[in-house]
């Protein structure tokens, strides 16, 4: 774990969290389905951890990153093949330990939740439902309804419709596309390092803290 000591404040009115890699243990599924899907449409051999580094990033932002402007049509291919791929195990991802208790007792104590997310939002629904967490959380975005991140308009969107300012809201995500999404909202951060993204490729955006376990970032949030 590794501390900003500039910032102690862990007084926060709206927490935001980061879907997969952050509460739900999907990293290796994602990897996995994109992987797979690259080699079924014929685009050449994806690295496994440069496809977990576009985790976080929307399906038309990540295919980007990976492979350019490839045609429209391979672009597409890719697309419909990973969701195939992704869908077809997607109500067996588990949250991580911890999580969902946390989740209710955040709720419990007060604090407006909301989820912003790289997913779409067939794929955060299904998952709410499948995790039981969905009445727990106030509002959510999502890639199809905003701007991919690192862009801010799923935070501008959270903050306006739940009445928080962004020095009283506190992003949570285990991406430097979270973290970056976090700055640029003037959002404080934290960042995680059980989900997609190491600890050198977050640490540069200066999360209030980096956890490498879920039960020390609950920890830190319920006992202020």
């Amino acid at each position: 774990m590794v501390e900003n000591t500039t910032n102690k404040n862990k007084q926060f009115d709206l927490i935001v969290w980061d879907w997969d890699g952050t509460l739900a243990n999907s990293t290796g599924m994602i990897v996995n389905a994109i992987v797979k899907a690259a080699e079924q449409v014929g685009l050449p051999t994806l690295d496994p951890q440069a496809a977990s580094n576009i985790i976080g990033l929307g399906l038309k932002e990540s295919i980007y990153a990976l492979y350019g402007d490839i045609p429209s049509e391979k672009a597409q291919a890719l697309a419909a093949q990973y969701t195939t791929n992704y869908y077809a195990g997607e109500s067996e991802i588990p949250l991580f330990d911890g999580a969902k208790e946390t989740i209710i007792e955040l709720n419990r104590r007060g604090y407006k939740l909301a989820v912003a997310t790289g997913k779409g939002r067939r794929g955060l629904n299904l998952a709410l439902q499948h995790c039981g967490l969905g009445n727990y959380f106030h509002a959510t975005r999502t890639v199809d309804e905003c701007f991919s991140k690192p862009h801010p308009q799923m935070l501008d969107e959270l903050m306006d419709l739940l009445v928080a300012t962004p020095e009283r809201t506190l992003m949570i995500g285990d991406t430097s596309y979270d973290l970056q999404m976090a700055q640029n909202a003037g959002v404080a951060s934290v960042a995680v390092t059980f989900g997609a993204q190491t600890q050198d490729k977050l640490v540069g955006y200066n999360p209030l803290k980096i956890f490498d376990q879920f039960n020390g970032l609950s920890n830190w949030l319920l006992n202020p």
